[in-house]
């Protein structure tokens, strides 16, 4: 019998180049003149993967997101990554939005993945590991149909195909 193949699901996120995209949206919002008086901040807590964003307005906090947004983009992380709350009331009529930086597959959404693989009708293998999904199969066509299958659907979060032998 042949040796099967099998490639990894991952979600993961370079949190180095989120850093980075922080950083500049940081020295925007000290350098824009719409932004640089309003007393809108924005933080990133590394060892909670979560953004918040302290603005004077709902329209403020949204411009925020947006510059963010577009320097995640030009550093190649997809925005999918970060989940926005509802902006809150803050203190002093400030409005506070956080963000939260996914990583990893959950299980609910590796429930899906595995079931969606399954009615493909393929003859490949699924086993869900911790915040992860290995697909095995004797057929490197059949892994291939599944990876083009996945990259056309939309889970919520940007998924890696890794480990591919």
């Amino acid at each position: 019998m042949a040796k099967d193949s099998s490639f990894d699901v991952v979600s993961e996120v370079n949190m180095q180049e989120v850093d980075n995209a922080y950083q500049q949206t940081a020295r925007e919002l000290s350098q824009r003149y719409d932004l640089k008086d309003s007393g809108a901040t924005i933080e990133l807590s590394k060892a909670d993967k979560l953004f918040t964003i302290n603005a004077p307005a709902d329209f403020v906090s949204r411009q925020i997101i947006d510059v963010l947004s577009s320097k995640l983009i030009k550093r190649s992380v997809d925005i999918k990554t970060v989940k926005w709350d509802d902006p809150q009331a803050a203190s002093g009529g400030t409005v506070r939005v956080l963000g939260h930086i996914v990583e990893g597959i959950d299980q609910a959404t590796a429930k899906k993945i595995n079931k969606d693989i399954k009615d493909q009708k393929l003859k490949v293998k699924v086993t869900i590991e911790a915040d992860k999904l290995r697909v095995t199969s004797a057929s490197k066509d059949a892994l291939q149909q599944v990876i083009a299958f996945l990259r056309d659907q939309d889970y919520g979060q940007p998924l890696q195909f890794t480990n591919y032998r």
